[in-house]
């Protein structure tokens, strides 16, 4: 669709609004969103009782047995013939299957005494020679050249590594990004390496836990890690110790690689995926309208949260393993969705299109409920017209609202134009249809997306996100706008139209890795030209040092220009630690040099 399409098209969406608000403004259904409700919802959601949602734990079903008796008493039918659940599997973890032995030449060595495999080891039988090559380096930088790998012959070898780095208490460290024990695993396989195994530095005092860690994958080569004494034993017998190589690499910061003798590593690793069972719940008001009841609008929101919390859960205390009650993220959502699904379904003899109703389970763990119902769904994804997703919808401050996604149909802008008219609330409108939640997965299909949001705080996964800090009001005021944008694209015979709005991956779904941190909260929503500070996460940080203030906007930094989150993200990909730069910030209208020391 080129730009004079798009305008004419916006401009008799328009209309058509226009149109339909006079026509039914004496019809407009009666009011049934209500505070009461929407906080009744809330509390039983976020109760202690339901155990911070996790997926696949009692917390989490009661969860799912709420929604279902809801959408039941609600008069919505369900979307999988007689069943409201569309189940899936989640990975959470791995644990040691029965087949595990590793043998080096003729010594027979016990699993979780002598060696233990790492989470992302491959699984299977593996026999070969094995190697030293330092500390698994292999950096061809401008600023640092380190590469373990020069000189020796590592093809269909074992590669035995130090962990850790010469710098292993410096988290500012040259080396930090290159230390990980996955990123040293990646570069054994890249230079031909049958398999890893680590040993341990001397501080380093146990084995490395078998703990999982999602974003790995278990498919790639073998890795463990051996004891202090098994791995001193390899060493021993070729006239170095840990300490030596250790001492040596360090002093002198340069490779050290050499042979290890008729040394032969045989190593079945067997390594099971622990499952969990997780679901979504999906309902369906499906209309009588002849023509339009075969397209779907889609509301959805995530009930799933971080449970307890603890390192791993995505807690920003992740030393406090304590209930984390999720409120706001995201009861506030779902409760949005069971009045939006009572309020519909009273009108259904109104509606023109259909509606499905999706509670999303393990948004937390990487949109999971989300992708597994586009794989699955019990509708034609060509039929769905547009997809309404309710994140974080209860914290309203400030009277703002944001909606994401404006930009994914042309008729978007001018309906909640027209919509927001009147409204006790500012509704600030942001185009990109890709964002940290579910609706990302409908964007990456080509379905428009809109995405409410009332912006991060600093409760945001802590325990301290609770119903008490709801803002009621704030929440009825943007349901009953979601409700009547619902309706409108119930009922108006023109069908939205997707356009692209900005990249379908990347930036704001899966976080990047920083070699520094401002420590600010981001305002994804924001409108302004560059980025807006929606809050300060580190107190003691270097945007807070440096002075900057929630709703400040960096215009700039190190000189270089910002207009919008993804410019700030690749502005500070480049800064390293220890570096002083300059920053432009606009304050109340008015700009502010700084200087930031990361």
């Amino acid at each position: 669709m080129n730009e004079s399409s798009r305008s004419i098209y916006a401009f008799i969406s328009l209309l058509l609004l226009i149109g339909f608000l006079i026509i039914n403004k004496s019809k407009e259904p009666s009011k049934n969103i209500t505070e009461d409700e929407i906080m009744n919802h809330i509390r039983y959601l976020s109760h202690e009782n339901r155990g911070g949602r996790l997926p696949g734990s009692r917390g989490s079903k009661d969860a799912i047995a709420y929604l279902i008796k809801n959408f039941k008493s609600y008069n919505v039918q369900p979307a999988f013939e007689n069943s409201f659940t569309q189940p899936f599997n989640i990975k959470t973890g791995v644990f040691l299957g029965d087949k595990n032995n590793l043998i080096i030449n003729k010594d027979t060595l016990d699993v979780e005494i002598d060696y233990t495999p790492l989470s992302f080891s491959a699984n299977g039988h593996f026999l070969s020679e094995a190697v030293f090559v330092g500390y698994g380096f292999q950096i061809l930088e401008k600023e640092l050249k380190w590469d373990d790998y020069n000189g020796i012959n590592v093809k269909d070898k074992w590669v035995i590594i130090m962990r850790n780095s010469p710098e292993r208490n410096n988290q500012h460290s040259i080396y930090s990004k290159h230390s990980t024990m996955h990123k040293k695993m990646l570069v054994a396989r890249d230079n031909g390496a049958k398999g890893v195994i680590f040993v341990s530095q001397i501080e380093d005092e146990e084995l490395y836990p078998l703990q999982y860690i999602p974003e790995y994958k278990n498919d790639i080569i073998p890795a463990l890690i051996l004891s202090n004494d098994k791995a001193d034993k390899i060493f021993n017998r070729v006239g170095w110790s840990r300490k030596q190589i250790q001492k040596t690499m360090n002093q002198n910061l340069q490779p050290l690689n050499f042979q290890l003798g008729n040394l032969k590593i045989d190593a079945t690793i067997t390594l099971d995926p622990e499952i969990t069972r997780g679901a979504n719940i999906v309902g369906k008001i499906y209309s009588g309208n002849r023509r339009f009841r075969d397209e779907y609008i889609v509301i959805g929101a995530h009930f799933d949260h971080i449970g307890f919390g603890g390192d791993g859960s995505g807690s920003r205390k992740p030393d406090e393993e304590i209930l984390h009650p999720g409120a706001d993220d995201n009861a506030s959502g779902v409760a949005g969705l069971l009045e939006l699904a009572q309020k519909l379904s009273s009108q259904k003899n109104r509606l023109k299109r259909s509606v499905l109703l999706i509670g999303f389970d393990a948004e937390e763990k990487g949109l999971l409920g989300a992708k597994h119902f586009l794989k699955n769904s019990p509708v034609n994804l060509k039929n769905i017209t547009t997809m309404i997703n309710m994140d974080m919808i209860g914290r309203m401050s400030d009277s703002t609202y944001t909606v994401g996604g404006v930009g994914t149909s042309p008729v978007f802008e001018p309906l909640l134009d027209s919509l927001k008219n009147g409204r006790l609330f500012i509704l600030n409108m942001n185009k990109p249809g890709f964002g940290p939640s579910d609706h990302a997965a409908f964007y990456s299909e080509n379905i428009p997306v809109l995405f409410f949001f009332s912006g991060f705080h600093n409760e945001y996964h802590t325990p301290d996100d609770t119903w008490k800090l709801i803002n009621l009001k704030g929440q009825k005021q943007i349901l009953d706008l979601i409700y009547d944008l619902v309706f409108y694209l119930s009922r108006t015979p023109e069908r939205t139209v997707f356009q692209e709005a900005g990249p379908k991956t990347g930036q704001m779904g899966t976080p990047r890795k920083f070699n520094v941190t401002l420590g600010i909260m981001p305002s994804y929503g924001s409108m302004q030209i560059g980025l807006e500070v929606d809050g300060i996460s580190k107190k003691n940080g270097p945007g807070a040092k440096a002075g900057i203030q929630k709703g400040d906007i960096i215009k700039s930094i190190n000189n270089k220009t910002i207009n919008d989150i993804y410019e700030y993200m690749d502005r500070l990909s480049v800064i390293k630690p220890g570096m002083t730069v300059p920053m432009v910030i606009e304050r109340n209208g008015e700009k502010i040099n700084l200087n930031v020391t990361f």
